[in-house]
């Protein structure tokens, strides 16, 4: 569902009642802005840092940089001493 929203002379912008009970959204809740094309992404930062936290989480176990980077090193040792 669409709402309208109108920016006040300081710029600033009122979540009508409605929107804010869909969400969640409490008084004191931080929002993190960003642009997305021509369009304004509100999203809550609890969310947004629990996103990341799961994302991280989810690499964990897949990826080691500090572990390719050894093993390169170790191959770049092997190339030298057999040349």
């Amino acid at each position: 569902m669409a709402h309208s929203l109108r920016i006040g002379a300081q710029g600033r912008l009122v979540l009508p009642s409605a929107m804010r009970r869909e969400l969640g959204i409490e008084p004191g809740d931080q929002l993190a802005a960003r642009i997305d094309g021509r369009r304004i992404v509100l999203e809550l930062r609890r969310d947004l840092l629990r996103e990341m936290q799961e994302e991280l989480r989810g690499a964990r176990g897949k990826r080691s940089l500090v572990d390719e980077l050894i093993a390169e090193r170790r191959d770049e040792a092997a190339r030298e001493r057999s040349s």
